[in-house]
């Protein structure tokens, strides 16, 4: 992960503690969680509003269980 280890995540995660606070983390954490939720969604509704998407859609399940068969 970009070639940050445990180490380097303890200490990311520390600063922030420090920064931030300890009330004001789970809040900063919430609101982040929201915004990656609202993104997902909005990036669904585009898919589907394009014309043939749905088709693609069909068409990649099917070779999805042909490649699952295939393994078997």
């Amino acid at each position: 992960m970009f070639g940050l280890g445990t180490p380097e995540l303890i200490v990311i995660m520390l600063i922030a503690f420090l920064v931030f606070g300890g009330k004001t983390l789970p809040e900063i954490g919430a609101g982040l969680g929201k915004g990656i939720r609202s993104f997902k969604k909005g990036l669904s509704e585009v898919e589907e509003s394009v014309p043939g998407a749905a088709e693609v859609k069909a068409i990649k399940e099917e070779v999805d269980k042909v490649k699952d068969l295939g393994k078997a």
